[in-house]
């Protein structure tokens, strides 16, 4: 690992604030969990990651490492550069010496990376609508690795997880990646496969940023521990990878054994559905349940890594045990939870079986997890300008505050650009900026037990997605388009705003010379033509006591 350089010479230079990912990606390259890699990925470099899963070198590498950054700031820069990279606490974590500054196509980089330009796929809808236009490329210089506060005994570079496997004389390494909570199930399938190599083993997860519906990784760390004495005493260790995932599949399988080898792994075990996006039934999606397993054994030679398929397990109650599926017997019980079933049981509050998991990590995740009508949750409008979604959010405001038992805010567009919004225009960038400073408040407001009430006009499919991702993070999410047609609304146009827009007086102005993007899947659609707003609310009071989130 690189020595860390003076910062006397980095007070002039540029300053680039790393993004969440982007600060994880910057650790990894620094501590050589990336290597070959020794900074962000050249033009040349990207090029052939993209399109042949190697380096120009020839070195095998299947995942971009890029920093993307907006227009305004690539265009003040040029190649020979250095820019200060800061972390959020604004220290200069690495200077990078730029040497590419590029316009990716970015469609080209989904179909290669993900296998589709999807949008739903959270890789693909971070790559088309959250990353900057431009990529820089150069080489880092250390100034000071990230620090971390949480779990401290947990985080090892590569070179400090190799001297400890080199004190311990561990040989064998079989590393096993998580990114979710483990259950006995995963605790029988690793200590098998570690006992069939007679390999010691590694439980290596993730403590970056995971897909949305997983849990936080406080929680998910605290399930690893109680995990970890279940296991024969000196044969296993457990250490906290900070790496964001990018949900790949087959090429992030490829990668994560790569990463493995860097930290003195000799083998690594590859599931069902590596790395697949979970689809909104909690269903793995995108990828083939094998996929990942042929292209990392594919290579396995070459990485000089031992690919481990992890073995398909079975509950056995006439066994007591886990068992692997194919030797489960005729006439023998099967039992099984997957993630949709472990979700519904938590949600609605059901008893979970202790054949499925350990009492200590149940009782982690349901203290994270409680039952629907014990979490905070967003209900959040979108529709045009006049559709009626101030009233309903209004009325139900109102509703929820008579029923009781959880505070409410009303988060009403107009409201929000007045109290936390006041100095921003109505372009697309300060609009989209209007909506995340809304989705961060209510995201707040759900992650401490209450109720968000959005009504925005929110007309992007995309921002849509980032704000429920954000919200689903902590608790529920409950889209509803009010779906009042434009001519309606028109009619109606209390405040003359669709006049002035058809007379040429407000530019880009939704509806009129500025696009919707209707709600695609909502869990509610309300027309407010020819119902009234207190008929709407009914609806949606019952769709939320249907979902759980209140009580009868």
């Amino acid at each position: 690992m690189p020595q860390p350089i003076s910062s006397a010479n980095t007070i002039e230079l540029p300053i680039w604030n790393l993004t969440s990912r982007q600060l994880d990606d910057v650790e990894l390259l620094l501590n050589g969990a990336f290597a070959p890699l020794q900074g962000f990925l050249a033009k040349q470099d990207y090029t052939h990651v993209v399109e042949t899963m190697r380096l120009a070198s020839g070195e095998l590498w299947p995942i971009p490492i890029t920093l993307d950054v907006p227009a305004h700031f690539a265009q003040t820069l040029q190649p020979g550069q250095q820019i200060a990279l800061r972390n959020p606490e604004f220290v200069v974590s690495a200077v990078m010496t730029l040497t590419d500054i590029w316009q990716p196509d970015k469609l080209y980089e989904a179909r290669q990376i993900y296998g589709t330009t999807d949008p739903h796929h959270p890789g693909v809808d971070h790559l088309l609508h959250r990353t900057g236009a431009y990529y820089l490329g150069g080489k880092l210089e250390l100034m000071e690795l990230p620090q971390h506060y949480d779990f401290r005994h947990l985080r090892h570079t590569p070179a400090e997880l190799k001297a400890h496997f080199h004190k311990l004389g561990w040989q064998r390494v079989l590393a096993y990646h998580s990114h979710r909570p483990m259950h006995r199930q995963q605790q029988a399938q690793s200590l098998q496969r570690a006992r069939e190599l007679e390999a010691n083993l590694l439980l290596h997860p993730t403590a970056g940023i995971t897909q949305s519906s997983c849990l936080d990784h406080f929680t998910r760390v605290r399930c690893y521990e109680h995990l970890l004495p279940t296991y024969p005493a000196q044969t296993t260790t457990l250490s906290l990878l900070n790496l964001t995932m990018r949900m790949a599949g087959p090429r992030e399988a490829l990668w994560h054994a790569l990463i493995r080898k860097n930290y003195g792994c000799t083998h690594f075990m590859v599931e069902r559905h590596h790395a697949s996006p979970m689809d909104i039934n909690e269903q793995p999606s995108f990828y083939e349940p094998e996929a990942a397993l042929q292209l990392c054994s594919e290579y396995a030679a070459e990485m000089g890594v031992g690919i481990v398929e992890a073995p398909a397990m079975t509950y056995v109650p006439e066994r007591a045990e886990y068992t692997p599926t194919v030797q489960v017997e005729k006439g023998e019980t099967r039992l099984e939870i997957d993630t949709a079933e472990l979700l519904r049981h938590l949600r609605n509050g059901l008893p979970i079986p202790e054949w499925f998991s350990y009492p200590s990590i149940l009782q982690e995740i349901r203290k994270a997890c409680p039952p629907r009508h014990q979490q905070g949750f967003t209900v959040f409008f979108t529709g045009l300008s006049g559709s009626g979604k101030s009233t309903i959010a209004n009325v139900l405001h109102i509703k929820l505050m008579e029923m009781g038992g959880r505070p409410v805010t009303l988060l009403d567009g107009d409201v929000v650009r007045k109290n936390l919004s006041s100095e921003l225009t109505f372009s697309k960038e300060h609009r989209d900026l209007n909506i995340r400073r809304m989705g961060f408040v209510a995201s707040e407001i759900t992650k401490n037990g209450g109720i968000a009430i959005c009504a925005p006009i929110a007309p992007y499919a995309s921002l849509r997605r980032e704000v429920r991702e954000m919200i689903e993070a902590v608790g529920g999410f409950i889209e509803v388009h009010v779906s009042t047609p434009l001519e309606e609304c028109e009619r109606r146009d209390r405040k003359g705003l669709y006049a002035k827009a058809r007379a040429g007086l407000l530019k880009q102005f939704t509806g009129i010379d500025d696009p919707y993007e209707i709600p695609e899947n909502p869990e509610l659609r309300l027309d407010t033509t020819e119902i009234s707003a207190d008929e709407c609310v009914h609806q949606l009071l019952l769709k939320l006591e249907k979902q759980r989130y209140i009580a009868k």
